[in-house]
């Protein structure tokens, strides 16, 4: 039944304006990427161990053992690059602050040519940027964002990028080893409970591409299921050669 008000079009919000996807994947993107790379490796490593017929014992501890030197890698590898990517940001802003007390007018200009460069009237640029730069900390601000493609009030953290890294491998990882842990004997359940997740996070990142659900499912399926099959060939030969 109708009731004579437009309802909004796909890709619009209620207003009617165009409503855009979060590109950037916010916290989905590098969480699910997080729980697919420990996925996949972990399952790698498991089926390599697995395929030197190896003992259940010994396939599960080496899946524990995956999960947790994996997990604190990628944690402290993820802090020291946020670090010191903050590092360098807070550096080039206390330059970018020391140039706006020493050599005001000629940030001006440049933030005016800025301001030209992308179609604004020349007169008007100056004016803006005059304007901007009666609040210091306004002016480095924008410097920031116009030069750097930053925003000083929002450096990503060191400790949240290591906890979440940390989580998101491990939740991945753990998923081959569950079967075990429950009782498994046998290589299949936990590749198939590995594989299930696998596709599962490809149809998750769906939610930031272009892609339809099930073509990411099982492109990440494939490449998940294909290096667990590498892993385990090579496994299988490398146990014939020390046996």
């Amino acid at each position: 039944m109708s009731t004579g008000i437009a309802e909004p079009e796909h890709g619009e919000a209620a207003d009617g304006t165009p409503h855009h996807r979060d590109v950037s994947g916010g916290w989905l993107r590098p969480a699910v990427f997080g729980a697919m790379d420990g996925l996949v490796s972990n399952l790698g490593l498991m089926t390599g161990v697995a395929g030197s017929s190896a003992s259940p014992q010994t396939i599960v501890l080496s899946g524990l053992a995956g999960l947790a030197a994996g997990a604190f890698s990628m944690a402290a590898g993820e802090y020291h690059s946020v670090a010191s990517q903050r590092e360098l940001v807070q550096a080039e802003l206390e330059v970018e602050r020391r140039e706006l007390r020493k050599n005001p007018e000629a940030e001006v200009r440049e933030l005016a040519a800025v301001y030209e460069g992308r179609g604004v009237d020349p007169e008007l640029a100056r004016e803006v940027a005059r304007q901007l730069h009666r609040d210091p900390e306004r002016a480095l601000e924008v410097h920031a964002r116009e030069e750097l493609g930053v925003d000083p009030d929002d450096l990503p953290s060191p400790a949240v990028a290591a906890v979440s890294s940390l989580l998101a491998f491990g939740a991945g990882a753990v998923l081959p080893v569950l079967p075990y842990l429950f009782g498994a004997t046998a290589l299949l359940p936990a590749v198939v409970v590995a594989l299930l997740g696998l596709f599962l996070c490809g149809a998750v990142v769906a939610k930031v591409t272009a892609r339809s659900w099930w073509f990411s499912g099982l492109r990440q399926l494939a490449l998940g299921g294909g290096a667990a099959a590498l892993t385990y060939g090579l496994g299988a030969l490398f146990g014939v050669a020390v046996g």
